[in-house]
Protein backbone atom coordinates (compact mmCIF):
# COMPACT_ATOMS: atom_id res chain seq x y z
CA UNK A 1 0.00 0.00 0.00
CA UNK A 2 1.42 2.82 -1.53
CA UNK A 3 1.79 5.78 1.73
CA UNK A 4 1.63 9.51 1.50
CA UNK A 5 2.15 12.61 4.06
CA UNK A 6 -0.52 15.05 4.24
CA UNK A 7 -0.42 18.41 6.01
CA UNK A 8 -3.10 18.34 8.96
CA UNK A 9 -4.66 21.41 7.47
CA UNK A 10 -5.44 19.27 3.89
CA UNK A 11 -7.54 16.53 6.13
CA UNK A 12 -11.09 17.72 7.32
CA UNK A 13 -13.23 14.93 8.69
CA UNK A 14 -13.06 12.25 6.74
CA UNK A 15 -11.92 13.63 3.45
CA UNK A 16 -7.82 14.72 2.92
CA UNK A 17 -6.78 16.07 0.26
CA UNK A 18 -3.11 15.26 -1.83
CA UNK A 19 -1.98 18.43 -3.34
CA UNK A 20 1.49 19.47 -4.81
CA UNK A 21 4.17 16.86 -6.27
CA UNK A 22 2.70 13.76 -4.89
CA UNK A 23 -0.28 14.31 -7.55
CA UNK A 24 1.97 14.19 -10.60
CA UNK A 25 3.79 10.85 -9.21
CA UNK A 26 -0.08 9.72 -8.42
CA UNK A 27 -1.16 9.17 -11.80
CA UNK A 28 2.18 9.33 -13.68
CA UNK A 29 3.94 7.19 -11.95
CA UNK A 30 2.48 4.59 -9.40
CA UNK A 31 -0.49 5.08 -11.98
CA UNK A 32 -3.04 4.66 -9.17
CA UNK A 33 -6.57 5.08 -9.85
CA UNK A 34 -10.12 5.88 -8.22
CA UNK A 35 -10.98 3.42 -6.10
CA UNK A 36 -7.15 1.66 -5.25
CA UNK A 37 -6.47 1.94 -1.16
CA UNK A 38 -3.45 4.33 0.19
CA UNK A 39 -2.56 5.00 3.56
CA UNK A 40 -2.25 8.52 4.77
CA UNK A 41 -0.17 10.19 7.35
CA UNK A 42 -1.52 13.65 8.75
CA UNK A 43 2.51 14.76 9.24
CA UNK A 44 2.31 14.38 13.07
CA UNK A 45 1.97 10.41 13.51
CA UNK A 46 -1.54 9.63 12.82
CA UNK A 47 -2.33 7.48 10.32
CA UNK A 48 -5.63 6.60 8.10
CA UNK A 49 -6.46 3.76 5.72
CA UNK A 50 -8.30 5.73 2.60
CA UNK A 51 -9.61 5.23 -0.43
CA UNK A 52 -9.24 7.67 -3.85
CA UNK A 53 -12.05 9.42 -4.90
CA UNK A 54 -10.66 12.07 -7.38
CA UNK A 55 -7.78 12.39 -9.34
CA UNK A 56 -7.32 15.30 -11.26
CA UNK A 57 -3.73 17.03 -12.27
CA UNK A 58 -4.18 19.89 -9.23
CA UNK A 59 -5.01 17.48 -6.56
CA UNK A 60 -5.91 13.94 -5.12
CA UNK A 61 -9.07 13.22 -3.02
CA UNK A 62 -9.02 10.59 -0.68
CA UNK A 63 -11.86 9.05 1.48
CA UNK A 64 -10.69 8.05 4.98
CA UNK A 65 -11.83 4.66 5.78
CA UNK A 66 -10.79 4.12 9.22
CA UNK A 67 -7.27 5.64 11.69
CA UNK A 68 -4.32 3.31 11.37
CA UNK A 69 -3.32 2.30 14.42
CA UNK A 70 0.40 1.73 13.07
CA UNK A 71 3.54 3.54 15.46
CA UNK A 72 6.31 2.66 13.14
CA UNK A 73 8.91 4.82 15.34
CA UNK A 74 11.13 3.47 17.83
CA UNK A 75 10.96 3.70 21.30
CA UNK A 76 14.11 5.47 22.23
CA UNK A 77 14.72 8.97 20.73
CA UNK A 78 17.80 9.36 18.20
CA UNK A 79 19.09 12.81 17.52
CA UNK A 80 22.19 12.78 15.14
CA UNK A 81 24.49 16.11 15.53
CA UNK A 82 26.53 16.06 11.77
CA UNK A 83 29.70 17.14 11.16
CA UNK A 84 29.19 19.36 7.98
CA UNK A 85 30.45 17.77 4.94
CA UNK A 86 31.69 18.71 1.68
CA UNK A 87 29.83 18.35 -1.72
CA UNK A 88 26.41 16.55 -1.61
CA UNK A 89 27.13 14.46 1.27
CA UNK A 90 24.38 15.09 3.83
CA UNK A 91 21.92 13.85 1.15
CA UNK A 92 23.07 10.49 1.66
CA UNK A 93 23.38 11.15 5.29
CA UNK A 94 19.48 12.73 5.59
CA UNK A 95 18.37 9.90 3.58
CA UNK A 96 20.02 6.72 5.27
CA UNK A 97 19.62 7.98 8.70
CA UNK A 98 16.02 8.71 7.94
CA UNK A 99 15.02 5.32 6.88
CA UNK A 100 17.08 3.84 10.31
CA UNK A 101 14.87 5.76 12.40
CA UNK A 102 16.56 9.08 13.60
CA UNK A 103 14.13 11.58 15.34
CA UNK A 104 16.32 14.39 13.83
CA UNK A 105 19.28 15.90 12.20
CA UNK A 106 21.10 19.14 12.61
CA UNK A 107 24.65 20.24 11.14
CA UNK A 108 27.34 21.48 12.70
CA UNK A 109 30.12 23.69 12.51
CA UNK A 110 33.37 21.94 13.87
CA UNK A 111 36.90 23.57 13.86
CA UNK A 112 37.71 21.68 10.72
CA UNK A 113 34.93 22.65 8.57
CA UNK A 114 34.59 26.04 6.27
CA UNK A 115 31.47 27.30 5.80
CA UNK A 116 30.83 30.38 3.03
CA UNK A 117 27.55 31.51 3.60
CA UNK A 118 25.31 32.82 6.72
CA UNK A 119 23.83 29.36 8.88
CA UNK A 120 20.71 31.26 8.72
CA UNK A 121 20.53 31.78 5.37
CA UNK A 122 21.60 28.12 4.85
CA UNK A 123 19.32 27.10 1.71
CA UNK A 124 20.46 23.50 1.54
CA UNK A 125 17.79 22.72 4.54
CA UNK A 126 14.65 22.96 2.07
CA UNK A 127 16.43 20.37 -0.08
CA UNK A 128 17.23 17.74 3.12
CA UNK A 129 13.72 17.86 4.49
CA UNK A 130 12.65 16.93 0.95
CA UNK A 131 15.11 13.79 0.87
CA UNK A 132 14.16 13.11 4.51
CA UNK A 133 10.35 13.23 3.56
CA UNK A 134 10.95 11.00 0.78
CA UNK A 135 12.98 8.55 2.96
CA UNK A 136 9.81 8.46 5.25
CA UNK A 137 7.40 7.41 2.62
CA UNK A 138 9.61 4.64 1.35
CA UNK A 139 10.20 3.44 4.74
CA UNK A 140 6.87 3.80 5.90
CA UNK A 141 7.86 5.88 8.88
CA UNK A 142 5.15 7.20 11.55
CA UNK A 143 7.25 10.55 11.56
CA UNK A 144 9.20 12.60 9.49
CA UNK A 145 12.28 13.65 11.55
CA UNK A 146 13.64 17.36 11.59
CA UNK A 147 16.65 18.67 9.36
CA UNK A 148 17.51 21.87 11.12
CA UNK A 149 19.68 24.33 10.14
CA UNK A 150 23.43 23.93 11.25
CA UNK A 151 24.58 24.99 14.14
CA UNK A 152 28.13 26.29 15.79
CA UNK A 153 29.92 23.97 18.28
CA UNK A 154 29.54 26.16 21.22
CA UNK A 155 25.67 26.37 20.55
CA UNK A 156 25.92 21.92 20.36
CA UNK A 157 26.86 21.44 23.98
CA UNK A 158 23.79 23.26 25.26
CA UNK A 159 21.38 20.99 23.17
CA UNK A 160 22.98 18.01 24.66
CA UNK A 161 21.98 18.55 28.10
CA UNK A 162 18.17 17.20 27.73
CA UNK A 163 20.04 13.89 26.24
CA UNK A 164 20.19 10.54 28.52
CA UNK A 165 23.36 9.35 26.56
CA UNK A 166 26.09 11.21 24.40
CA UNK A 167 28.00 8.73 21.96
CA UNK A 168 30.57 10.44 19.95
CA UNK A 169 32.51 7.88 17.32
CA UNK A 170 36.27 8.77 17.35
CA UNK A 171 38.93 7.53 15.66
CA UNK A 172 41.55 7.87 18.09
CA UNK A 173 39.77 6.19 20.72
CA UNK A 174 41.21 2.46 20.51
CA UNK A 175 39.75 -0.04 23.22
CA UNK A 176 36.13 1.44 24.54
CA UNK A 177 33.24 0.63 22.05
CA UNK A 178 29.43 0.35 22.04
CA UNK A 179 29.55 -3.13 22.84
CA UNK A 180 31.19 -2.00 26.37
CA UNK A 181 29.20 1.30 26.56
CA UNK A 182 26.03 -0.47 26.63
CA UNK A 183 27.57 -2.63 29.43
CA UNK A 184 27.96 -0.05 31.62
CA UNK A 185 24.35 1.87 31.48
CA UNK A 186 20.48 1.12 32.66
CA UNK A 187 18.97 0.66 28.75
CA UNK A 188 15.68 1.01 30.35
CA UNK A 189 16.41 4.26 31.56
CA UNK A 190 17.47 6.03 27.86
CA UNK A 191 14.89 7.78 26.24
CA UNK A 192 17.11 10.51 24.24
CA UNK A 193 20.22 9.66 22.87
CA UNK A 194 22.66 12.07 21.10
CA UNK A 195 25.07 10.91 18.60
CA UNK A 196 27.96 12.95 17.42
CA UNK A 197 29.58 12.49 13.97
CA UNK A 198 33.55 15.07 13.07
CA UNK A 199 33.25 16.36 9.46
CA UNK A 200 35.69 14.99 6.97
CA UNK A 201 38.59 15.68 8.96
CA UNK A 202 37.41 14.70 12.14
CA UNK A 203 37.47 16.59 15.21
CA UNK A 204 40.27 18.56 17.24
CA UNK A 205 41.97 16.99 20.49
CA UNK A 206 39.63 20.25 22.18
CA UNK A 207 36.10 19.64 21.15
CA UNK A 208 36.65 15.87 22.14
CA UNK A 209 37.76 17.43 25.64
CA UNK A 210 34.86 19.63 25.71
CA UNK A 211 32.58 16.72 24.79
CA UNK A 212 34.48 14.87 27.64
CA UNK A 213 33.86 17.53 30.17
CA UNK A 214 29.86 17.07 30.12
CA UNK A 215 30.11 13.46 30.19
CA UNK A 216 29.75 12.56 26.09
CA UNK A 217 30.95 8.26 25.65
CA UNK A 218 33.78 8.79 23.57
CA UNK A 219 33.90 5.25 21.42
CA UNK A 220 35.04 3.38 18.51
CA UNK A 221 33.47 1.71 15.83
CA UNK A 222 35.40 -0.51 15.43
CA UNK A 223 40.08 -0.79 13.47
CA UNK A 224 38.30 0.39 10.33
CA UNK A 225 38.40 4.64 9.96
CA UNK A 226 34.81 4.93 8.25
CA UNK A 227 34.05 7.99 6.09
CA UNK A 228 31.91 10.99 7.58
CA UNK A 229 28.73 10.04 6.07
CA UNK A 230 29.55 6.07 6.53
CA UNK A 231 29.90 6.68 10.83
CA UNK A 232 26.53 8.21 11.22
CA UNK A 233 24.19 5.35 10.42
CA UNK A 234 26.55 3.25 11.24
CA UNK A 235 26.36 4.42 15.19
CA UNK A 236 22.70 4.71 14.54
CA UNK A 237 22.17 1.45 13.50
CA UNK A 238 24.41 -0.02 16.50
CA UNK A 239 22.16 2.33 18.44
CA UNK A 240 18.88 1.79 17.26
CA UNK A 241 19.54 -2.58 17.77
CA UNK A 242 20.80 -2.35 21.67
CA UNK A 243 18.18 0.66 22.52
CA UNK A 244 15.39 0.79 20.20
CA UNK A 245 13.79 -2.04 17.73
CA UNK A 246 15.93 -2.44 15.08
CA UNK A 247 16.23 -6.30 14.83
CA UNK A 248 13.03 -7.05 16.08
CA UNK A 249 11.68 -7.57 19.31
CA UNK A 250 12.19 -10.47 22.00
CA UNK A 251 8.97 -12.06 22.97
Amino acid sequence: MHKFFVPKKNIDGNNAIIDGEDVKHIYKVLRLKIGDVVSINNCEGIEYIGEITLIDKSEVKINLLEENPINNESPVEVYLFQGMPKSTKMDLIVQKNTELGVKAITPIITERVVVKTELKEFKKVDRWNRIALEACKQSKRSLVPEINVPIEFSDLLEQLKPMDLVVVPYENEKGYGIKRLMKTIEKESISKVAIIIGPEGGFEECEIHKLKEIGASIVTLGPRILRTETAGFTCLSLIMYELGDLGGIIE
